[in-house]
This record gives structure tokens, C-alpha cells and sequence, in this order.
């Protein structure tokens, strides 16, 4: 049952809430960067080799299934109107579970079985969106997550109401706020029940991550307990993995150095590194299984519409966090994040040793001195994959891979490839395998066979899912901006 991002992208730093003119969809030629989120390999402290760090910083990952209860909508833009699946989709978490979703991102595609992280609002356009927090009202009180449709259409005063029109009247409304999109249903009773969801949310404090570890990197001295990391989670419990070099003597522990293997919520563990040890790293694994609460944000590993949780059976979640230490001398920690206000990439880097520690960045020195962090935030374009390395002395790297996507809109179409309303479908494929549904196959999304998709790139067939993919002519000398 559900219960209910050596070759940096460097660029102006963006107006954090640009938005382009509505009806134009565009894809990152750069798609084939790998993954949304932050990860690398770290040459750690005295040029020891680190572990790899985790790709994912807590919570669940999953793949896309597709698009698999909807209805129709209309999207009317620039004088037009286009017709478009709405409704949830259905994702498989990775080691056991299953979610169903809205799309918060309609003019933007999703690509076959992609995968899907557990992202902070933050990161993701609904940092900036002063409405975020209306979309997950509408999340707690529509369908799926009221299930009893009967009860719901006698609140929302639509008259009957099946699961593909509550479905399509829930994500009309949250289109409207997560897109400012002109949109409505097809439906009479499902357009009910978009206006009713809409005038009737109120802003909804985001929900907290199912699992995830604060912070995940740290640093410190071998002979001591280098922490601590503290457990965010919704489970009652989670085990513990230690290091897999046993025979380094790396334990987990408690703050007084009580081996631990399992947590609970605000569990703070340790690094217990043993005195003499060489130089190096290691890394813990938290996992538990629960239920993600309804409104976690799940971002593309790859440039993918994002996605929002309207509803999670019991699934499998995870979390990774890393330590460094050393003897004598600096020992850096770097960690990195989107920053989606300000339109880029957070390194923070922080020194435990007893000397500073000078690292280059995107061309530039910086140093932190003993006991001491700063961040400093890279600029990156808004839909373009980012590379870059932090490196220090005795081989000191720390790479940063990614792809930035905190826009449902952007101002430009430089380096994409797209296909105008008047050209014809050049694939068969959909989001979701060949699910069919009002409109039969979804890659006809139209009135007629000649519905507009995303033309394919180079990772592969790029195709139209259930957020309502569309590709509009943008019109010459249109401002950006709403």
C-alpha cells in the first residue's frame, strides 16, 4: 500500500527564479555527464588513496518506470494549446520498494528508465519556488495519498471522480504551482479538483530526508574517534556497516567509543582510528527501510524531469558518509552541493590538521588555515553538466561531477537540440515502455500522430513521459520572464 548534478562549466552566475518563455522545451546536448549529484575520488591527506565517495548522500534511489495512471490536460501557451498526458507515475527503489510521482517540471522530458535521487528541495527548483510548500498540500490531501476517491470528490465537489481523473486533477494543480503553467484539464470533474487543490493549499514545511548522514565527510588526527557524523532519519532504526578494510582497525563507534551497528534518529557514530595508522580514509553505510515521507523531491542522475513523492510503500534507503586523517599536517575535508539561488556549485572545505591547507578550484588558490572552513560556490550554467577538481599538495584531488538543473524554465536555447510542433515524431519509445492509455501510445500526446518529442542525443533516445513533454516554437524577440 502507499501511504502516502577537468572541463568546469564556469558562467555569470543566473537570477536563481528565471524562467523562459513558456511553451519552449529544450534538452542539454551535455546529458551525457554523469549524474546529478556530487561524486569523486579522493587522493586523501600525505597522498594516501581514498575511498571513491558516495554518488548519492542519503535516502533512496530509483528508477523510472513511467507514466502508468493519467488522464489529458491542455497546456495553452503563447496563443496555443497543447495536449498532454497528466497523471502519476511509478518508480522501483533500488534494493526493494516502490513510489508513485508527480512531475514538478513540465517543460522539461524524461529519459528511459532514469534514475532517480532523493534530492532536498535546495536543490531543485523548488529552492526557489516561494509556492513549494502549497504543492505538497496538495500532495497530502489529493490522490493518491487520499485513496478513498469517493470521499475526495464529495470535499472537492467534483462529482465522480475515477483513479485517471483525480490523478489528472492533481497534477494540473501542481503544474500551476511548480511551472506557473496556463493549464487545465480535459476532464470536467478532473478540472474540479485542480481549482479546488488549488485555492484551497497552504504553505506545507518540506518534509524531512528518509535517511541521511550530517555531515558526510569528516576529518581528524589517527588516535582519536574522528566525528561526529549524525543520523537524520524517519525509521525507528538503521544498521550500520563499518569500514570494509577491516584489517585497517577502523571502528564505528559511539562518543565514548562503544563499537555500534545499529542507530536510531540523532545517533551520533565516530570514526575510531587507531593511533600509528597510516594515512587514509574510510567509509560508513547506514541502511534501513521505511517509508519516504510524501513530498521528497527526486532529481535525474542525468538530465531527467524532476519529480516529486506522492506515495512510497515500505523501500529500501541508505546513506554513506567518509572520513580522512592523518598524523600531522593539514587534513582537509571537501564536500560539495548544488546552490540553486545562487546558480552553482558549494565546495566546502574544512582543515582538521595543524598546518593550512592551499587547494586550487576552478583556476583560482585558496587557502584554510588550521581549524578553519570556507566554501566556495563554482557558477555553473542552468541544464549543463559541470566537472571539476580540487587539488592539493602531495596529491590531494577531489573531482565534482554533475549536471545543474534547479529551472523549470531557462532563457536560452544555445547547444540543444529540439523539434518544433511542425515536425514528425522520430521515435516510438515513451517514458514508460508502450503503457498506453486516453491517448493510446504516450509518444502521442496530441491530436494527431505528429506530437512533438525531444529528438534523440548522444546517450541515447531521450523521450516524452507523463510530465507533459512538449516542444513549442519559441517566438523571435519573446522577453524571458513571465
Amino acid at each position: 500500500m502507499f501511504s502516502a548534478s577537468s572541463a568546469t562549466v564556469l558562467s555569470s552566475t543566473r537570477t536563481a527564479n528565471t524562467r523562459r518563455p513558456r511553451g519552449v522545451a529544450r534538452l542539454a546536448a551535455s546529458v551525457v555527464a554523469s549524474g546529478l549529484v556530487m561524486a569523486g575520488a579522493l587522493t586523501g591527506a600525505g597522498g594516501a588513496m581514498a575511498d571513491e565517495a558516495p554518488q548519492h548522500l542519503g535516502g533512496a534511489t530509483a528508477t523510472l518506470d513511467g507514466l502508468k495512471t493519467f488522464d489529458t490536460a491542455v497546456l495553452h501557451a503563447d496563443g496555443e494549446e497543447q495536449k498532454l498526458p497528466a497523471g502519476l507515475f511509478e518508480m522501483t527503489v533500488d534494493g526493494g520498494g516502490k513510489f508513485k510521482t508527480y512531475c514538478i517540471d513540465i517543460h522539461n522530458p524524461t529519459q528511459d528508465r532514469a534514475e532517480y535521487l532523493e534530492t532536498p528541495w535546495s536543490q531543485t527548483s523548488l529552492g526557489t519556488n516561494k509556492d513549494a510548500g502549497k504543492i505538497r498540500w496538495i500532495l497530502e490531501h489529493s490522490y493518491p495519498k487520499i485513496d478513498d476517491l469517493q470521499a475526495l470528490a464529495e470535499e472537492a465537489g467534483t462529482g465522480p471522480l475515477s483513479e485517471q481523473t483525480a490523478a489528472a486533477g492533481t497534477q494540473v494543480a501542481i503544474w500551476r504551482y511548480s511551472d506557473d503553467a496556463d493549464v487545465t484539464a480535459s476532464d470536467k470533474q478532473a478540472e474540479k479538483l485542480a481549482d479546488w487543490l488549488q485555492t484551497s493549499a497552504t504553505d506545507t514545511a518540506e518534509p524531512k530526508a528518509s535517511l541521511a548522514l550530517d555531515p558526510a565527510v569528516v576529518s581528524g588526527r589517527s588516535g582519536e574517534r574522528v566525528g561526529p557524523v549524525t543520523v537524520r532519519t524517519n525509521a525507528g532504526q538503521v544498521s550500520v556497516t563499518p569500514p570494509a578494510d577491516s584489517a585497517s582497525g577502523v571502528r564505528i563507534t559511539d562518543k565514548k567509543g562503544k563499537a555500534v551497528t545499529t542507530a536510531a534518529n540523532g545517533s551520533q557514530l565516530y570514526f575510531d582510528i587507531p593511533a600509528g595508522a597510516a594515512d587514509g580514509s574510510a567509509s560508513l553505510t547506514v541502511q534501513t527501510t521505511t517509508s519516504v515521507p510524501v513530498g521528497r523531491a527526486f532529481a535525474g542522475a542525468t538530465k531527467s524531469q524532476t519529480q516529486i513523492l506522492a506515495g512510497s510503500s515500505d523501500s529500501t534507503v541508505s546513506a554513506s558518509a567518509s572520513a580522512t586523517w592523518a598524523g600531522k599536517g593539514a587534513i582537509p575535508a571537501v564536500t560539495a552541493k548544488k546552490n540553486c539561488a545562487k546558480g552553482g556549485v558549494d565546495v566546502t572545505t574544512s582543515n582538521k590538521g595543524d598546518e593550512a591547507f592551499t587547494y586550487e578550484l576552478a583556476g583560482a588558490e585558496h587557502t584554510v588555515g588550521p581549524g578553519k572552513s570556507e566554501t566556495v560556490t563554482v557558477p555553473v550554467a542552468e541544464d549543463q553538466a559541470y566537472d571539476f577538481t580540487v587539488t592539493g599538495p602531495a596529491g590531494f584531488t577531489r573531482t565534482f561531477k554533475g549536471v545543474l538543473d534547479c529551472l523549470t524554465t531557462t532563457t536560452s536555447n544555445d547547444g540543444l537540440t529540439t523539434q518544433t510542433a511542425d515536425q514528425p515524431t522520430t521515435t516510438t519509445a515513451t517514458a514508460g515502455g508502450s503503457t498506453t492509455g486516453v491517448e493510446g501510445n504516450l509518444a502521442e500526446t496530441g491530436s494527431s500522430n505528429a506530437t512533438p518529442i525531444i529528438a534523440a542525443v548522444a546517450i541515447g533516445l531521450v523521450v516524452i513521459g507523463g510530465g507533459g513533454v512538449f516542444l513549442l516554437r519559441r517566438r523571435k524577440g519573446q522577453p524571458s520572464g513571465e
